[in-house]
């Protein structure tokens, strides 16, 4: 089932009297249950496109349907509800508030929607117990380490049970294995049945992904399944 359809979109941006052609002539679908990684260069368009799935920007030209509605056509406030709770966002840069402890920054999509605040609270201490941070809902974020707070920011997208979750550059500003433990988190929520598509340039953080849309100068170059590295046992291992 497509969750996402995108047919010749095109984003211009104008700057001052020279216009710059973001995207060109972009099409795909994406299906429900779907783990999709967007790569490319710098300037090769991949932000631009995660920003029109996201319903953050509206294409120039051509058409974006979510879930059967013409996104193109939507206003500001249309896109703002779709935002808040269809999709669930993962930053780079976590986006946490800082004087607020893990449980409320959790709570906040939840807020926004108008959701009762006994449910919130339930709602987010099962979101921060699904991604190990049941010890740590009280703590502020510079009580955090890195890898903890991106995984407040994922408890926080999974929420409001959004048909995707968007997440660009989720492990930008971790280190390895911290970044690693992310992609583990990630491939468990894939697991249990949700859309995730993930925007990076790292060749290594996509293959943890299904599926490989490779973005250059505002064109899709490839889209490719992945191939599953099988590491082969070794001889005492087959006995």
């Amino acid at each position: 089932m497509n969750i996402i359809t995108i047919e010749h979109v095109a984003k211009v941006y104008e700057v001052g009297a020279e216009e710059v052609h973001a995207l060109r002539d972009v099409s795909l679908k994406i299906d429900k249950n779907e783990y999709v990684a967007i790569m490319g260069p710098s300037g090769s368009g991949k932000s631009t496109l995660m920003n029109i799935l996201g319903c953050l920007d509206t294409p120039t030209r051509g058409l974006y349907n979510f879930k059967g509605h013409n996104v193109s056509e939507m206003n500001d406030n249309e896109l703002a509800k779709i935002r808040n709770k269809e999709i669930g966002f993962v930053f780079q840069t976590f986006n946490l508030l800082p004087r607020s402890d893990a449980l409320h920054n959790v709570e906040l999509p939840l807020i926004y929607a108008g959701v009762p605040a006994s449910e919130r609270k339930e709602r987010a201490i099962l979101a921060l117990e699904n991604v190990g941070l049941a010890d740590r809902m009280h703590h502020k974020p510079n009580e955090l380490s890195g890898g903890q707070r991106q995984r407040v920011a994922v408890a926080r997208a999974l929420v409001t049970r959004p048909s995707i979750i968007l997440a660009d550059e989720p492990t930008g500003n971790l280190d390895t294995k911290t970044g690693e433990d992310i992609m583990s988190l990630f491939n468990d929520i894939y697991q249990q049945g949700n859309t995730i598509i993930l925007v990076t340039h790292e060749e290594y953080i996509a293959e943890h992904a299904e599926r490989i849309i490779r973005i250059r100068d505002g064109l899709i170059e490839r889209d490719e399944n992945v191939i599953k590295r099988v590491i082969p046992k070794k001889k005492e291992e087959v006995a």
